[in-house]
C-alpha cells in the first residue's frame, strides 16, 4: 500500500530552485499523522533530516544547513506538504523522502525513528 507520494525532483544548476511535493493518497493512514517531514540521503551518506512541520503548519523546524534556503509548508485540504528549495548547492544532491509520524516531543522531529510512513523518494541533483 502506498502511503506517501513525492514529486518535483530533477536536475538543476547550483543557485537554482526546485519545489518538492508529497501527497498522502485518500483513505490512507497518513491522514491523521500530525507531523510531516522531509529527509534526504546523499551519495554515500546516511538518511538525514531536512525539515518538519506540525499539523496546522504553525510550527516548523529546519536543519541548520538549509535554514534561509528551504521552506516547508503544508496544505491540509490537499493532504500535501511542500519543500521549496532555493539557492541549491551541490551538497543538496540526494534522494528526498517524505515522512509522516506522531513524535511526542518537538525535539524528536529530526529523528527517522519517529516517523511511521515513508514515500519512495524523489531524486534531486544539483550540478556545479
Amino acid at each position: 500500500q502506498v502511503h506517501l507520494v513525492e514529486s518535483g525532483g530533477g536536475l538543476v544548476q547550483a543557485g537554482g530552485s526546485l519545489r518538492l511535493s508529497c501527497t498522502a493518497p485518500p483513505r490512507t493512514r497518513t491522514a491523521g499523522r500530525p507531523v510531516m517531514a522531509w529527509f534526504r540521503r546523499g551519495p554515500g551518506k546516511e538518511r538525514e533530516f531536512v525539515a518538519a512541520i506540525s499539523r496546522t503548519g504553525g510550527a516548523t523546524y529546519n536543519e541548520d544547513s538549509v535554514k534561509g534556503r528551504f521552506i516547508i509548508s503544508r496544505d491540509n485540504l490537499k493532504n500535501t506538504i511542500y519543500l521549496q528549495m532555493n539557492t541549491l548547492e551541490p551538497a543538496d544532491t540526494g534522494t528526498y523522502y517524505c515522512a509522516a509520524g506522531d513524535p511526542h516531543y518537538s525535539t524528536d522531529w529530526d529523528s527517522v525513528y519517529e516517523y511511521e510512513y515513508w514515500g519512495q523518494g524523489t531524486q534531486v541533483t544539483v550540478s556545479s
